[in-house]
């Protein structure tokens, strides 16, 4: 089949080649002509990734009615932010009945939306369109390597889950259909709070101890919201919850985690970004999702201090030391289960 992907960075790139080792014609829609003509030309991404040979069935344009011509499936890796205005850019070369997996991570910034309301809205095809969102712990340098990876793949209709998934899966890449949407999204948008919290922790010279007491919080905070919003709780113990939060807190490669390090050095955020974008390491989401995160918690009468905390931190509202002490000498309550814990009126914080 033909699979239209969304974007060329290192995501974008990594997903065309898990798709393209399993045989479909792959082409990456990308902003940038040098970029095209170097995947044509060379099979190589000029800008991400570089030092990898893409296969001869990745081709890449910047036209994307030609990308999108009989295509079957898309698979959108365009950063959330970013995304509304790129789809509302392609939307109409879009074929009927094509299957749209989503990749991105995140909250609008504005709205709080997710993927899976952005997308029937901005494409106007209503919440019939078969719609997916792969979501789990695969760093693009690591799929890129074949390693052994796994994630989940989410969609309203099961069938559909399944026929996303089996786009990716080979035998180095796992992925479970499941149809609760709306768990997959909160944790593949939240983790990259937590993450950017593992980070600090780790720039102000606190270890392991640390970090795995915050991933388990972390999750349960994650899971708290995610139930209020209709996800099971199920969810976050699986690859786009736990599995996620895991990597992206504990493992080196993290945008995430690289910006809260910076942080925990006690440098300015502003600082910080701006390095980032001038040597194109790449969108941390985790930094717009923030804010967000702690809209959507009090939206919802969610308790999230960890959220919180962070929010404070990145606005500049609080010190990171000052944050962890809240939250370190915050009264402790029973462990007790989250249906149990929801259902109470929060008075203090639950973390």
């Amino acid at each position: 089949a033909k699979v239209a992907v969304f974007g060329s960075g290192s995501f974008g790139t990594a997903m065309a080649t898990l798709v393209a080792r399993n045989g479909h014609e792959v082409v990456i829609l990308t902003r940038r002509e040098e970029v095209a003509a170097s995947i044509n030309g060379a099979h190589r991404n000029p800008s991400h990734l570089s030092q990898h040979e893409l296969l001869p069935n990745i081709r890449a344009t910047t036209d994307p009615e030609a990308c999108l011509r009989g295509a079957r499936y898309i698979v959108h890796c365009v950063p959330l932010q970013a995304s509304e205005a790129f789809l509302a850019s392609v939307k109409a070369f879009i074929p009927e009945g094509c299957r749209f997996v989503s990749t991105s991570k995140g909250l609008h910034t504005e709205t709080l939306e997710m993927m899976h309301q952005i997308l029937p809205r901005v494409l106007g095809r209503g919440e019939d369109m078969p719609m997916a969102f792969f979501s789990g712990p695969t760093f693009a340098q690591e799929l890129m390597a074949d390693m052994p990876s796994g994630a989940v793949c989410a969609a309203r209709d099961m069938a559909v889950a399944r026929e996303c998934a089996e786009l990716f899966a080979s035998p180095r890449m796992r992925v479970w259909p499941t149809d609760d949407i709306v768990g997959v999204e909160v944790g593949g948008a939240l983790k990259n709070v937590i993450a950017i919290v593992a980070g600090i922790l780790e720039g102000m010279g606190f270890g392991v101890n640390s970090v795995a007491m915050l991933v388990t919080r972390g999750c349960r905070e994650m899971n708290k919201l995610a139930i209020s919003m209709g996800a099971q709780e199920y969810t976050m113990t699986s690859l786009a919850g736990i599995g996620d939060l895991m990597l992206t807190c504990l493992g080196g490669l993290s945008r995430n985690k690289a910006v809260g390090l910076e942080l925990g050095k006690g440098r300015k955020l502003e600082e910080v970004l701006e390095e980032r974008t001038r040597t194109l390491q790449g969108v941390a989401e985790g930094v717009a999702t923030t804010p967000a995160a702690v809209r959507l918690a009090e939206k919802h009468g969610v308790d999230a201090p960890i959220l919180r905390g962070a929010g404070e931190v990145l606005a500049g509202r609080k010190s990171a030391q000052d944050a962890l002490n809240e939250l370190m000498t915050a009264p402790i309550r029973e462990d007790a289960p989250i249906s149990a814990n929801l259902s109470k009126k929060y008075g203090q914080a639950t973390w």
